[in-house]
């Protein structure tokens, strides 16, 4: 909790205010002397003569004695208020700046209540208590209220304290991880027992598909499909070679007209046998016939069976055209290997990261100093090539990572490490002046 805080203000101003009356009621009762006409006690406030000789007997001291008691079983209650959190009695931060106020106060009151003397042995071993856990007190608060910034320094990212094992346990399986990834996997172990694999069961991998089957279809009969649908309007095409005998329509079809869809980019298959000819249209010319006849489709109003064909070229078709399957990209090439440079790297793990990575305090090696790490990390990179030396940064990313991770520890231990030392102290302190009190009041 930071003290500069204007919440702070009056707690201190309440501290100050009360501090100066203890004393005005101490030397006004004790040493009434020394006070000026102006700032003497009224009567009221003066105590009757006491036969006891320390000041911790007297009304007034007792009443110190008391203050300071209940102080004392007030600041004990404050852990029993952080474990309480749905327990409306004020606010935690409320509780504990009355916490650091309070028990401020019960210094004047303790001195005053002793009358600036130890006394017995046991009023001795009260005040030397009382002093520890005073000072652990302050010093805790001086901690926390400079560790914040330390941190922010020295710390440029802050992690959960409670997850701090288990990132050191995944440093430390990267870098196994790395190391195991430059050694050469063992070879498998085959089973002599097994049975062969059966040729007939065998798949081959990367067959090529069937053109059928592909995205974009080339054989005649699947690209009339395509255009028209299941039924094949157009005349079949006769492979290279074949000869048509008597090639007619199936009986089942109908007759196209006018309106039917484009099947095939023949003449005939355009326009029927008997439709007119439209108005305006010249009559096609006979084209004599090429000097070698190649395979090609047949006429249906021919007489010969053998049918004149035209280059398979030449034929306009409204069919897609065949198109071969997309090859896939290569896959990049893996860069070269060095196996020198892989051996240093499996040295410096296994020597070097792995225990630094896996001891439980990392300060005991020299990879703990960041200056020997950075020494180290560039004799490294000058062993290996150029390739390996990103492997290098990431080796020296996770040394960093784990050299923060143990200062984070450090300072938590710094920041909480004075209540192993207050808490214990306190309750001791507050059970001794508890039987002290018991003491005073009955058999004193």
């Amino acid at each position: 909790m930071r003290i500069f805080n204007r919440a702070h203000v009056p707690w201190a101003i309440f501290v100050a205010l009360a501090t100066l009356f203890a004393f005005w009621l101490y030397v006004g009762n004790f040493h009434s002397q020394i006070l000026p006409n102006g700032l003497q006690l009224p009567q009221a406030l003066v105590q009757k003569p006491s036969e006891h000789r320390s000041v911790g007997g007297t009304p007034l001291g007792l009443i110190f004695g008391t203050i300071s008691l209940g102080i004392f079983v007030f600041a004990a209650l404050l852990g029993v208020r952080k474990k309480l959190m749905l327990w409306r009695v004020g606010t935690v931060q409320r509780w504990l700046r009355a916490h650091i106020w309070l028990t401020l106060l019960t210094i004047p009151l303790v001195i005053l209540h002793s009358g600036f003397r130890f006394g017995g042995p046991m009023t001795t071993l009260l005040i030397v208590l009382y002093i520890i856990v005073m000072v652990s007190g302050v010093y805790g608060l001086v901690l926390q209220h400079q560790m914040p910034r330390i941190m922010m320094e020295r710390l440029p990212a802050e992690s959960v304290y409670e997850q701090i094992p288990h990132i050191r346990a995944q440093l430390y399986a990267a870098a196994q991880k790395m190391r195991d990834s430059f050694k050469p996997a063992a070879p498998k172990k085959t089973d002599a027992g097994a049975p062969a694999p059966s040729a007939a069961k065998a798949v081959t991998i990367g067959s090529t598909p069937m053109a059928s089957t592909a995205r974009e279809l080339s054989t005649p009969t699947a690209r009339a499909k395509t255009v028209v649908g299941s039924t094949i309007i157009a005349e079949t095409i006769a492979s290279p070679g074949s000869t048509v005998t008597g090639a007619k329509p199936p009986a089942s079809a109908t007759p196209p007209t006018s309106n039917s869809p484009e099947t095939m980019g023949t003449p005939s298959a355009r326009v029927p046998e008997s439709a007119p000819i439209p108005a305006g249209t010249q009559p096609a010319k006979e084209v004599a016939p090429p000097a070698a006849p190649v395979a090609g489709v047949a006429d249906p109003g021919s007489v010969s069976t053998a049918a004149t064909v035209k280059p398979a070229s030449a034929m306009p078709s409204t069919a897609k055209p065949a198109v071969a399957p997309a090859a896939k990209k290569a896959a990049p090439a893996p860069p070269p290997t060095d196996t020198a440079s892989e051996a240093a790297l499996v040295e410096f793990l296994e020597r070097q990261i792995l225990p630094y990575l896996a001891a439980s305090r990392g300060d005991k090696f020299r990879l703990g100093d960041r200056r020997f790490a950075e020494d180290m990390f560039r004799f490294v990179k000058l062993r290996v090539t150029e390739a390996y030396r990103l492997r290098v940064e990431e080796i020296q990313a996770w040394c960093d990572e784990r050299r923060m991770l143990d200062l984070q520890v450090k300072l938590q231990h710094w920041l909480h490490g004075w209540l192993f030392i207050h808490a214990p102290v306190s309750f001791l302190l507050l059970m001794l002046t508890t039987w002290h009190a018991f003491v005073t009041l009955f058999y004193y």
